[in-house]
């Protein structure tokens, strides 16, 4: 058996006295794609940013490809990471946001250009080659020397995928990555969400979006105050919920 992507084991988070996660359990496995689901508050965005170390976990266990995300275990306990350590494994994971996050300041193709020649030590010539392939596959080809304000929002979202892509990572995770764009431009982003799914990419996904879900998805997990309340297939989980807190959170949204 192959060592999981993802390992989340009694994961717990919290703000002050605001506990916003309470004893997460979830494992994704390579190649496949996890969709986190449920209301806003619910603790999917923080559990997304606890898998890539952008916050600390306060108990718990989370692994990342087989390595515990932040820590190493010495002599029997376990040792907080470098900050040098913790960015060059984090340079494995890619990570789109809601909102874009492109430099405005930098064309589509310095955008994806920048992270491989300061982080991954490639040449200009390496990294602008790949770049050009990755704006091919989302799409954009002809659009390298367009600044982000030339861009319609769909197109955005499509640089930081292809950006988060040029690092070459293990994992991929997008935190609603369509909930900030008009409704006739979310296609175009889940579309190179759904090739990327295709290609074999393990993802998790923070999304509204059912059918992408329903769709792609290889197990969804229903989030509701910092818990899993529900967790299986897709099929099971948004077609025939076990759960009431699914169902009517279903309701609302279908």
């Amino acid at each position: 058996m192959s060592t999981p992507m993802v390992s989340a084991i009694g994961v717990h988070k919290a703000f002050g006295h605001n506990e916003i996660l309470k004893g997460i359990d979830l494992t994704v496995e390579q190649g496949e794609v996890a969709c986190l689901i449920g209301p806003s508050g619910s603790g999917k965005s923080t559990f997304l940013r606890c898998i890539n170390h952008l916050e600390r976990i306060d108990s718990g266990q989370l692994y990342v490809a087989g390595e515990l995300v932040g820590y190493r275990r010495h002599d029997g306990y376990l040792q907080e990471l470098s900050e040098k350590e913790i960015a060059r494994r984090r340079s494995r994971i890619g990570m789109v946001f809601q909102r874009f996050n492109l430099f405005p300041h930098m064309t589509a193709l310095q955008n994806i250009t920048e992270a491989p020649q300061r982080v991954l030590g490639r040449t200009r010539d390496e990294a602008e080659e790949e770049a050009h392939t990755l704006l091919a596959r989302v799409g954009l080809a002809g659009r390298e020397n367009h600044y982000p304000s030339q861009l319609s929002g769909g197109q955005q979202q499509r640089v930081a995928i292809a950006r988060a892509l040029a690092m070459r990572p293990e994992l991929m995770l997008f935190d609603e990555p369509t909930s900030a764009l008009d409704p006739e431009l979310v296609g175009e982003v889940l579309q190179v969400m759904r090739d990327l799914a295709e290609s074999g990419m393990t993802m998790v996904v923070v999304t509204h979006e059912m059918g992408f879900a329903r769709e792609v998805a290889d197990q969804v997990a229903f989030l509701d105050g910092g818990c899993v309340i529900e967790h299986g297939s897709a099929k099971d989980v948004l077609t025939t919920p076990g759960h009431e807190r699914t169902r009517a959170f279903l309701a609302q949204v279908l």
